[in-house]
């Protein structure tokens, strides 16, 4: 006599529930097979014509623009922290005016919805530094920033940034990747994604920070992910201390033969999975990372050895000063890397929050001498560097923050400024820009953008623009979505460009 079990277990193999799992079956599997086959045609035309080379066996591989761009790579000097636009590059007479005055003088319909202090909100502040004119367009610079101020003739001045957040996390998000949150693929990633690098055995995306101690950016390595873009798009973080690229020295015993055959036979492994799966293009990329890994090991010491540099570039830079040392080697390394095909290098001024970084809340006047101190003759240094050896046309300097800050004061034993995503300033030097020229206007103080706004979204489009990349057509589709840097948003800033 059978159990309830068996007799259930007899129905399910009896040859009306065999004939109807066995047609759902073959059902189902002739579905995944037209759905493999839409969804690789999906994924192919997903890419924009200029990166289908990405479906090929290097991700990485240079690539062309939409159209001819007038740069080829980007050093992008982040200014951590946001700098005082009204005491580094957007000179503001009329704060000597209203200096002492209440900011509700100025503009009666102030809210202080801005700042992070609200009950240390003090008066409108002039700046603590002296401003001269220079060059031959006469910009107005203050006194911390002796060295750039003799290049002011080949930079292009935006002077109406605005941006959402007054936050450093999603400010930092924003200025990164057009998007105050993280998880979505930061600028360098995107450019790498279009463009790829013209190194093979190089990163195409390198992020250097602040070496004193004082800590990386707030938010982190998501400054610089590739977000839901393959990961070999990810910026390669080079550490401050120590070995600058963690695990790329080959262990102990392990011999370069050892080596290669071990990668030889994953390869194939890989190479196997990815030819019954070619619509997994994140393999393809984890396969490249493994070859890219290998490949720096004999590329990358040579490319960080600074220390090879004349003693005449050393000086330039300011190496060996105490005070800007750090910043130097920086700035001399990006240099190196770019002249070695390396397409994106970022390089953070500053460490975590307050007086380790620009976050100047308090003593304005101490906070930004000490960091224009750090990076003043450094990055000038790298100006002349890239110009005198023909680098300069073809590689976009950028320096800028994620927003700026107050015109008015906040208090306390030595006055500073709280945080202001209403107008920001930043400067864009080589690479196709125009040299000399200002862009936009603030109001009177420095409070809001007033003329010719520009969202930092008109920055991306205006960055990847000199780099021959439409905005609007540089997309991927996640989720069902095309995204792009520039979500729905962004003008090219045409009047800086040569």
């Amino acid at each position: 006599m059978y159990s309830r079990q068996s007799n259930h277990t007899l129905s399910l193999l009896s040859r009306r529930h065999w004939l109807q799992r066995a047609g759902c079956g073959m059902g189902l599997l002739g579905l995944g097979d037209l759905l493999l086959e839409d969804t690789s045609t999906l994924l192919a035309d997903d890419l924009p014509e200029s990166n289908r080379a990405l479906d090929g066996l290097n991700p990485l591989s240079a690539k062309d623009g939409h159209f001819p761009g007038k740069a080829k790579h980007v050093i992008w000097i982040f200014i951590n922290g946001g700098p005082s636009h009204v005491d580094t590059w957007n000179h503001r007479p009329a704060l000597d005016k209203w200096n002492g005055k209440t900011i509700r003088e100025f503009d009666d319909s102030f809210e202080n919805t801005t700042g992070f202090f609200k009950n240390s909100v003090g008066n409108l502040m002039q700046s603590p530094f002296r401003f001269t004119p220079r060059g031959d367009s006469g910009k107005m610079v203050p006194e911390i920033f002796p060295h750039l101020g003799e290049h002011v003739d080949k930079m292009a001045f935006i002077l109406s940034g605005h941006t959402e957040s007054n936050n450093h996390s999603p400010a930092l998000f924003a200025m990164n990747t057009g998007l105050p949150r993280m998880g979505y693929p930061c600028v360098g990633s995107w450019v790498t994604y279009g463009l790829g690098s013209e190194n093979s055995n190089l990163p195409g995306f390198v992020v250097m920070s602040d070496p004193k101690g004082r800590g990386l950016p707030k938010g982190h390595a998501a400054n610089w992910s590739a977000g839901f873009l393959p990961g070999v798009f990810q910026g390669t973080y080079l550490s401050p201390t120590g070995d600058p690229i963690a695990n790329l020295k080959r262990v102990a015993g392990m011999t370069d033969l050892g080596q290669r055959q071990q990668l030889g036979l994953l390869e194939k492994l890989n190479q196997i999975h990815l030819d019954h799966h070619p619509e997994q293009r994140e393999l393809a990329a984890r396969i490249e990372s493994f070859e890219l890994a290998y490949r720096m090991q004999m590329s990358a010491p040579e490319s960080l050895d600074i220390e090879s540099e004349p003693e005449h570039v050393h000086r330039l830079y300011g190496i060996g000063d105490e005070r800007c040392d750090h910043f130097a080697r920086q700035c001399l390394t990006a240099r190196r890397l770019v002249e070695r095909g390396v397409r994106f290098v970022q390089i953070y001024s500053g460490g975590m929050e307050n007086q380790r970084s620009w976050d100047g809340h308090s003593d304005i006047e101490g906070n930004h001498r000490q960091f224009a101190g750090e990076t003043d003759q450094p990055v000038a240094g790298l100006l002349a560097d890239l110009e005198s050896r023909g680098l300069l046309d073809e590689t976009l300097v950028v320096w800028c923050g994620e927003f700026g800050r107050l015109p008015i004061a906040q208090t306390g034993a030595k006055p500073g400024r709280d945080h202001n995503p209403h107008c920001f300033c930043a400067w864009l030097a080589g690479g196709g820009v125009k040299g000399g020229v200002d862009y936009g206007a603030s109001d009177e103080v420095g409070y809001k953008a007033a003329e010719k706004k520009v969202h930092l979204n008109d920055l991306h489009a205006t960055l990847l623009h000199l780099l021959g990349l439409n905005h609007e057509e540089l997309t991927y589709k996640y989720n069902g979505r095309r995204f792009r840097l520039t979500d729905v948003a962004g003008e090219v800033l045409h009047d800086i460009i040569a």
